[in-house]
Order: C-alpha cells, then structure tokens, then sequence
C-alpha cells in the first residue's frame, strides 16, 4: 500500500487561510503600531502564497505565460508590501520621537 503524500492545492490553500486569519487576528487585535504592521504582513503573505498555489496548480491547465503571470504577480505584490512596511515603519519611528509612544489608542489624535 501507497501513499502519495505530495502536496494538493487544498493543502496550499488551507495553510494561506490559516496565515491569512492569523494575520488579521493580530491587526484587529493588538495596539501596538508595530504589531498591526506585522499582521498585515501576514495577510500579505497568506495572500502571496495563494497567488503562487493557484499559478502552481492551474500551470497543468493553461500554457506557461499564464502560470508565470502568478509569479510575477507575486513579486509586484511583494514589492508594494516592502514599501509598506518601510513607509509604515518611518511613520512610527517620527511618531515614538514626537510621542514616545506606538499605542495606537495614545495616538489617535492627529494634532502634533
């Protein structure tokens, strides 16, 4: 008796999922600036894993332009996530200097 134990894209899928929920658990959930920046990273990449699965798997049905169309989705989206993170962080670096503190309910007010 066999097992063929490679992975299908359920499996992909299911663990893009459970990134994906863990990541905006951690952004609805925390204060911290830092914190919410990092579920929406989380989010980002359950969402950059689903693109990759689906490009994966779909590549046996279509021809090759289109299952590297997945990839190179996945690099803009990468690319806009790491612009994101880099803006978000210099925002919560000039707003602890000013504030000295990344509490999200300190800092609701714009008014410096």
């Amino acid at each position: 008796m066999s097992f063929d134990l490679a992975p299908t894209l359920g499996h992909y899928l299911v663990v893009s999922g459970l990134v994906f929920g863990l990541g905006s658990a951690v952004a609805l959930s925390k204060r911290n600036a830092i914190a919410v920046l990092m579920g929406v990273e989380l989010m980002l990449n359950g969402v950059n894993l689903a693109l990759i699965a689906f490009s994966r798997f779909g590549a046996a049905f279509a021809d090759d332009a289109a299952a590297l169309s997945g990839h190179a989705f996945v690099v803009f989206v990468l690319t806009v996530a790491a612009a994101e993170a880099a803006v978000a962080l210099a925002l919560a670096v000039l707003v602890y200097r000013r504030r000295e503190t990344v509490d999200l309910d300190r800092i609701s007010s714009m008014r410096w």
